[in-house]
């Protein structure tokens, strides 16, 4: 059965390549700020600035089974080198801005309706020059487990923190074979994420197939975060 699937973000990395996956077999409605290779794409697009906006609801369908909130930010710096600004930016992209959208849509969760949010490994791992993102991402975890417990049966709520994946968010660090080679070294399967990878995890918690499963915040991370391999 063709589900109605709603995607803040997807003109870009892993939004992108999962609205290309659902879009094959489901109604993919994506809000971001840029159109892109979307075009491409059988989907409905509403232009959408998460941290400037209010979401307009008019093309949405009524009933929405899957929901995915894809804006993100990489603010890697030393705790001193960043002002609280840092920090406010950082949570109005990656929580407010979710927050705000699911009340806009709350009351059009079907039964059985999936949610889908990322965090990242770096707020189970400790990791230095992560203290911004780590604190937003931290409060999308907190939220979702709430958010699952207490609209359950209804709705599934699941969060997916990955490790670095090569997207355009993370070309800075990946500018270089040299960065490429070091990054993949961390990981215990030598390889940064792709964003294929992710959107197929994203896709599973979206469809029925993971119908037994909420609340969980799911590590795809190259093992960083449970294998100490050096």
């Amino acid at each position: 059965m063709k589900k109605n699937i709603v995607l803040i973000g997807g003109s870009h990395g892993i939004g992108f390549s999962l609205a290309k996956i659902l879009s094959e077999h489901h109604n993919v409605y994506v809000a971001s700020r840029t159109v892109d290779k979307l075009e491409s794409l059988n989907v409905t697009h509403i232009p959408f600035d998460v941290t400037k906006d209010t979401l307009d609801t008019t093309y949405l369908p009524e009933e929405i089974n899957g929901f995915v909130y894809c804006p993100g930010s990489i603010n890697l710096k030393p705790f001193k080198m960043m002002g609280v600004d840092t920090f406010e930016q950082d949570l109005n992209l990656n929580f407010i801005g979710l927050v705000k959208v699911i009340k806009k849509l709350m009351n059009r969760f079907t039964q059985n309706s999936s949610l889908v949010f990322f965090s990242t490994v770096a707020v189970g791992t400790g990791m230095p020059y992560h203290t911004s993102i780590a604190a937003a991402k931290g409060a999308i975890e907190g939220f979702a487990k709430s958010l699952a417990a207490e609209y359950a049966p209804k709705i599934r709520v699941n969060v997916i923190a990955p490790s670095l994946v090569d997207t355009p968010l993370a070309s800075k660090l990946l500018s270089n074979e040299k960065k490429q080679e070091q990054m993949a070294e961390r990981h215990p399967l030598k390889k940064v994420g792709n964003p294929e990878e992710i959107a197929k995890m994203a896709k599973f918690l979206l469809l029925d197939d993971s119908s037994w499963i909420t609340g969980q915040v799911l590590h795809l991370d190259g093992g960083l975060s449970t294998l100490n391999i050096h």
